[in-house]
């Protein structure tokens, strides 16, 4: 189980749903922007919802949630 406070906005899910989650393309976009956008990193976030650079942040997120268990680049 992941910690309280990781992940995705800091809902305290269990480690499989934030993987579930990052792996999904369109809930990690705008989760993770979010997520971004919260822990104060603004530009990162913005740049998370920008479609030819969210590929990039996906493949990233997939990876730190999956290693991890919470978003650690950028974030």
């Amino acid at each position: 189980m992941a910690k309280k406070g990781s992940g995705y906005l800091n809902l305290g899910l269990p480690w499989i749903v934030s993987v579930i989650l990052a792996i999904i393309p369109v809930t990690s976009w705008i989760l993770g922007g979010i997520t971004r956008i919260l822990r104060g990193h603004i530009i990162a976030g913005i740049l998370q919802l920008i479609p030819p650079i969210t590929v990039v942040f996906w493949v990233i997120d997939i990876v730190t949630v999956i290693l991890s268990k919470d978003l650690r680049i950028f974030a």
